[in-house]
């Protein structure tokens, strides 16, 4: 089986590394959570019987089962069933953008997108990859098998971020694809039309998903540490745009706090989880902060 490693820059293995070690006292905790969430406010339906195995609950044995065959069985339902995982990518131009920290956003998102695999591959939870752009470009089907891991990176160190946004439009392509219900975590930048978005998001909802938004941004768009008149460049449009720093600052940085703010409330009303990210924060560190306030709420 090939390394995970070869698929890695130097320093991203080493905080898979960092992030395997901080994350390991939470995983099964965090993942048996993980299993209830997209079902979380829905009856759970029976599916089978099973035979009960040590370690089994007791309330769960079906008597009447046990008088007729002197067996004991366990009533299994859906919701014991391991969830289905599908990592979602952003592919658009924008997505490649740093200025100076070390990883860009789509390099970020890989670490992001890498640990959530290993944590559901670790578990036996099927994981899957779906890339995008302005529509979907791949789908790699979920599986649990270790060697999962090492096609998702496969596939995602092959890929470079040079197409158009539309991810309101990708959304609904995701939800199209999806048979059932399944946990789609989203790793975007969420440039463009924020309405369009929330509604693709609503309709993931609606039908059941269980939605984690990883809305990633480079430290420089949340931070703005420019001086002087600089050229601010479009990466989709190349459209650029002459401006006095110091002067459009405050503006600026109302409009990204107001666009985060928003996302974050329309997704919360949703039922959708939002994570918002920047290229400064240790990926393993931000991560497991989200997913240890997740686990809290199950």
């Amino acid at each position: 089986m090939p390394s995970v490693e070869q698929y890695l820059k130097p320093e991203v293995i080493n905080q898979i590394k960092r992030l395997d070690l901080r994350a390991k006292f939470v995983v099964k905790s965090f993942l048996q959570g993980l299993h209830a969430s997209p079902f979380h406010g829905f009856s759970v339906e029976f599916s089978e019987h099973r035979r009960y195995a040590h370690g089994d609950d007791p309330a769960h044995i079906d008597w009447l089962v046990y008088a007729k065959t002197d067996k004991y069985y366990i009533k299994k339902f859906e919701a014991e069933t391991n969830i289905t995982g599908y990592l979602a990518m952003d592919l658009s131009k924008s997505m490649a953008y740093t200025y100076r920290q070390q990883l860009s956003k789509f390099d970020y998102s890989i670490c992001l997108a890498a640990a959530l695999c290993y944590l559901m591959v670790h578990q036996q939870d099927p994981v899957g990859l779906i890339t995008f752009d302005d529509k979907v470009r791949q789908n790699l089907r979920p599986s649990a098998r270790r060697t999962q891991i090492a096609n998702i990176l496969a596939h995602l160190s092959k890929l470079q971020p040079t197409g158009q946004t539309d991810l309101a439009y990708s959304l609904t392509q995701i939800g199209a694809l999806l048979s059932h219900r399944t946990l789609v975590m989203v790793f975007s930048d969420c440039l463009g039309n924020i309405e369009n978005t929330i509604k693709s998001l609503g309709r993931l909802r609606h039908a059941g998903h269980d939605v984690i938004l990883f809305h990633v941004l480079d430290e420089a768009e949340v931070s703005f540490p420019f001086h002087g008149v600089v050229e601010l460049e479009d990466p989709e449009s190349s459209q650029i745009l002459q401006v006095d720093a110091d002067e459009f600052r405050e503006e600026y940085l109302r409009e990204v706090t107001e666009f985060r703010d928003d996302l974050r409330r329309e997704s919360t009303q949703l039922g959708v989880d939002y994570v918002a990210l920047d290229t400064s924060m240790q990926f393993d560190r931000a991560l497991m902060e989200y997913l240890l306030s997740r686990r809290s709420r199950f």
